[in-house]
């Protein structure tokens, strides 16, 4: 086919989602000459950091419907979506690359090489030769939609109102689709907006809980295996988490906290991170049955030291700090227990009550919840709704997931199917 024939895509964006969208483009659509815009002399550099340098490029679920529940938001438009392009097609597209992943006791999945410059140098090889044109340090400044054009000889392809794009350089590009995969980059969110998107207002998510409390202090390293929280108002639980937790300099870290702190996102920035936080440390017990075991314990061993006898399964120092805290002395024995104390430090260890005071950030997992609204892109072909020609693939929507390779499967899903949408004449 002569090159004036083909289509001419630009995909925005070098990370993830824009180089899966990319190089699917080229391969499914031989007619289409893609060029990769990134803004900054590297590519790929959230794929090179991600997972400690190691790339969690995926997770072992393999059930659509199961796979969803890990995203707070964009479970819904994603069913479908993984019905097409899911892990074990991750898995498979990168083993037919030469990149074979392992999976870790949790589900998390990495490369046998624990290097992401494997995913990296992957990625990069595949697109070169694929045909895509890689252009780093070609950061964008505007976006716009040209008026609605008729095909002719030489652009028989053309879509109704083909893109310019205004690199910062001075430079305007003129092509029939665009693919933006920008990330949670502002830019990408204003040039969504300027082409008629509405824009899901962007707060962090995936986060650790700023806690200065007397209990947690000197207690840093120290993990539970299970814990409950909470967020609570005025008397309802907004929202609600299990899972293992670990206590840091700062305050509160863990699988649970992450959870709470994603399904939570709106909720906390709302209050500006300064909100109650219930912890129950023994989820298993219920308030009656911990009551009648610290009786039981009273009763049995009455000659014991409080501090030194745990009876039940916590850290040693976490109780030791606890029992503390409802008034409990080193020289405490058993037998002196009151039934006032009894009653607190069941309080104290079902739902002690903590104050959130501010947030940190997750290592470098970091995450937005926010982006372009779902309900305006088709999730079949990732093309807007709101303006034919255009596609998004990856975090610049408004999808995100919990730590453990969910948003990278959301990355390389949303870019296949963008790539396999934007090249359809």
């Amino acid at each position: 086919m002569d090159n004036s024939q083909n289509l001419n895509v630009v995909v925005i964006g070098g990370g993830a989602a824009g180089f899966f969208g990319a190089i699917t483009c080229a391969t499914t659509h031989p007619h289409t000459n893609v060029t990769l815009l990134e803004a900054s002399r590297h590519p790929l550099s959230k794929v090179r950091i991600s997972g400690g340098g190691r790339c969690n490029v995926t997770h072992a679920c393999f059930d659509p419907a199961q796979l969803v529940q890990a995203y707070p938001r964009g479970s819904k438009a994603l069913r479908g979506a993984y019905t097409r392009f899911q892990p074990k097609d991750t898995i498979a597209w990168f083993g037919a690359h030469g990149v074979e992943l392992k999976t870790e006791t949790d589900g998390r999945m990495f490369p046998i090489t624990d290097s992401s410059e494997t995913i990296v140098d992957c990625l990069l090889q595949v697109a070169k030769r694929a045909g895509v044109t890689i252009r780093t340090s070609n950061p964008v400044k505007w976006i716009s939609r040209q008026s609605s054009q008729h095909p002719t000889p030489d652009t028989p392809h053309q879509t109704p109102g083909g893109f310019e794009i205004g690199l910062r350089n001075g430079e305007t590009i003129k092509c029939d689709r665009v693919l933006i995969a920008t990330g949670s980059n502002p830019l990408g969110y204003r040039w969504a907006k300027a082409l008629g998107h509405t824009i899901e207002t962007p707060v962090p998510s995936l986060f650790t809980f700023n806690i200065p409390d007397s209990r947690l202090q000197d207690l840093a390293g120290v993990s539970v295996k299970q814990v409950c929280l909470k967020l609570p108002d005025a008397g309802k639980t907004l929202k609600e988490q299990t899972g293992p937790l670990l206590i840091t300099h700062w305050g509160l870290s863990g699988p649970a906290v992450l959870k709470l702190s994603a399904w939570g996102a709106r909720v906390l920035h709302e209050h500006h991170y300064q909100m109650p936080l219930l912890v129950n440390w023994l989820p298993d017990y219920n308030p009656d049955r911990l009551r009648k075991l610290l009786l039981d314990v009273k009763s049995q061993l009455p000659r014991r030291f409080i501090t030194t006898s745990c009876p039940i399964p916590i850290p040693k120092r976490l109780w030791v700090s606890l029992v503390t805290s409802v008034g409990v002395g080193a020289q405490n024995r058993w037998a002196e227990l009151s039934k006032k104390t009894v009653h607190q430090l069941v309080q104290e260890l079902t739902q002690g009550r903590y104050l959130i005071q501010g947030k940190g950030v997750f290592k470098e997992e970091f995450v937005t919840c926010g982006g372009v609204s779902l309900k305006q892109v088709n999730f079949k072909t990732m093309e807007s709704r709101q303006c034919p020609g255009l596609y998004f693939a990856g975090e610049i929507l408004d999808i995100d997931g919990i730590t453990g390779g969910f948003n990278f499967q959301s990355a390389w899903t949303t870019g296949w199917l963008g790539g396999q949408g934007i090249g359809n004449s």
